[in-house]
């Protein structure tokens, strides 16, 4: 095991916080993939709704999922890089235009106009997250994925830029610095759990990732392999949990085992003559209801999710353009029924989105919609580790393949920030 390519990637959800270790592997660096090594998950209750609440209680819970990962691959890690999502990301269209230095094209012209692009001036309150190049012009000709070597005088990029509240990500990095780890890089989750889950095809064709976690669920649309929309709705699995408290008088820990073991997000699935016995009360005694009861309330609240998200996707105007359907991940994603509720709502296919793509090892281990956002960053890392920036060890990786230098130029003009 190559120590220099070890990466980390940690998923600080609302419920559970998850990190996994792995190793950078595969052919390097055209097609990285990831070895899972080792993995750990810990209860988190320091999160409401993405954002850090309580510093203490979100360090323990980075430390003992960390630590339970390294335990399993049985190796030391440093640094991670770490996922945050929640209702303070932001995102706009930027565009920078140069003119062309030279007879044709070259890379130092892309970087600049990737640069005027970058250049937004930002509010002390925020912070620039992700530049991701969408495309490029050519004295007006649009849609062109790599300019160099073109003869024009005018070139011009289109940037996604992502930003987030300075606050959250500040109190993120504290809670992992305090955990003894040091943050490398934050990364938009849905952007990451996109790596893990979505193809090419579905990228191209148009796509909308539903990130359904405890407190948020988080929203991306892609379309012509481009990312045109990000959104979050501030229900989640949490709120499904408090809505069987609520209707069937039982604890928040009971409300959580029964939706585990009985719950069905979409009612017409479920036996209508199955019956369930509630956990007795000293008050209430033993209490049996009808499955479909618990189903009701879980189908209602998730409709309502579905339908808040119908609604986004439609504000933004890109309900027409989701030819490959819908893509459901996350640890709510989980639940019987949940595709089944979702096709009902979107009226177009849907999938339940695994981690499967570029990875080896203890694959059993991540091969649940849970796990996507964890996976995805270690993805992320091993992408950037192959394009040559920094390792966690803090060096340059050197690969002996031939036209690596030109290869990896290429692929960072476009991946620049992201994908």
């Amino acid at each position: 095991m190559n120590v220099e390519r070890l990466v980390a990637g940690l998923d600080i959800g609302s419920a559970k916080t998850t990190a996994i270790i792995a190793e950078v592997v595969g052919d390097l660096p055209r097609h990285p993939g990831i070895k899972v090594l080792g993995v750990g998950q810990a209860r988190t209750t320091g999160l409401r709704r993405g954002v850090v609440a309580d510093i203490e209680e979100t360090t323990q819970s980075i430390r003992k999922a960390v630590s339970d990962a390294e335990q399993m691959a049985g190796v030391k890690v440093d640094a991670c890089y770490v996922g945050i999502a929640g209702e303070h990301v932001q995102a706009m269209i930027s565009k920078g235009i140069v003119a062309v230095s030279g007879d044709e094209i070259s890379r130092g012209d892309v970087e600049r106009a990737n640069a005027v692009a970058r250049a937004q001036a930002m509010p002390p309150e925020r912070e620039l997250l992700h530049a991701i190049p969408q495309e490029y012009s050519v004295d007006k000709n649009e849609g062109i994925r790599d300019p160099v070597g073109m003869v024009g005088t005018r070139l011009e990029t289109e940037m996604y830029l992502v930003t987030i509240g300075s606050s959250p990500a500040l109190n993120l990095r504290k809670a992992v610095e305090k955990a003894g780890y040091r943050p490398l890089q934050l990364v938009l989750e849905p952007l990451a759990s996109a790596l893990a889950v979505l193809t090419e095809d579905e990228k191209e064709l148009g796509v909308v990732l539903i990130e359904m976690g405890a407190g948020t669920s988080d929203i991306a649309v892609f379309h012509e392999a481009k990312i045109l929309h990000l959104g979050t709705v501030p229900f989640g699995g949490n709120n499904v949990t408090n809505d069987l408290v609520h209707g069937l008088g039982v604890t928040q820990g009971d409300a959580e085992r029964l939706k585990e073991r009985y719950g069905c997000a979409y009612e017409p699935m479920v036996d209508p003559s199955e019956v369930i016995t509630l956990p007795s009360t000293v008050a209430q005694g033993d209490r049996q209801i009808p499955r479909e009861l618990l189903a009701h309330i879980i189908h209602q609240r998730t409709d309502e999710i579905f339908d808040l998200v119908m609604r986004d996707v439609d504000a933004a105007g890109y309900a027409g353009k989701l030819s490959a359907g819908v893509v459901l991940t996350g640890g709510a994603a989980t639940l019987p029924g949940v595709a089944e509720l979702a096709a009902e709502v979107f009226g177009t296919g849907v999938r339940v989105g695994i981690p499967s793509e570029n990875i080896s090892g203890l694959v059993d281990a991540v091969e649940a919609p849970r796990f996507a956002t964890a996976v995805g960053l270690a993805l992320y890392a091993a992408s950037r580790v192959a394009l040559g920036l920094e390792s966690p060890g803090g060096k340059k990786l050197a690969f002996n393949a031939p036209n690596v230098d030109k290869l990896t130029q290429k692929v960072k003009a476009w991946l620049q920030d992201f994908f």
